[in-house]
């Protein structure tokens, strides 16, 4: 549709050009609604995300963490299950936060439980070691 712009003078004389500015705004107006709505509909689903999470917490429960980090372990699981339920929610922001958050849980909870398994471990290399000292010692010393 071509529209004819009225024409008006300044105090100097010259030419203006009065736009029809309603028809900015409005226009602007819906523009920015467009994209805002495309915004929140382009936000992707996490899935990858959530397969990572998934299989973060299969690798903390295969590297002890139910016996040796239960509480992180729980509460990678708690936020996974949340993850994955905001995912089939299409709610895109939460589940992506969820799923991260449920990742790194996992990865604490894989963490503690190798150190808890070194640990144990190493206590009883200490406790071997000291038996073995005892016993070198008695056969050691003459009998009497």
């Amino acid at each position: 549709m071509i529209r004819s712009v009225p024409m008006g003078s300044n105090s100097k004389g010259n030419a203006v050009v009065k736009a029809d500015t309603s028809m900015w705004v409005g226009g602007a107006a819906i523009a920015a609604a467009v994209l805002a709505v495309a915004g929140c509909a382009s936000t992707p689903i996490p899935n990858e995300k959530i397969a990572l999470a998934k299989a973060s917490v299969q690798r903390a429960e295969q590297s002890g963490a139910p016996e040796f980090a239960p509480v992180e372990l729980a509460a990678a699981r708690d936020k996974l299950s949340r993850a994955e339920k905001s995912a089939a929610a299409r709610e895109a922001q939460p589940a992506t936060l969820l799923a991260e958050q449920a990742d790194a849980d996992a990865q604490l909870a894989e963490a503690t439980a190798q150190q808890q398994r070194s640990h144990k471990a190493a206590t009883e290399f200490d406790t071997s070691m000291q038996a073995l000292r005892q016993e070198s010692m008695r056969s050691s010393q003459p009998a009497q």
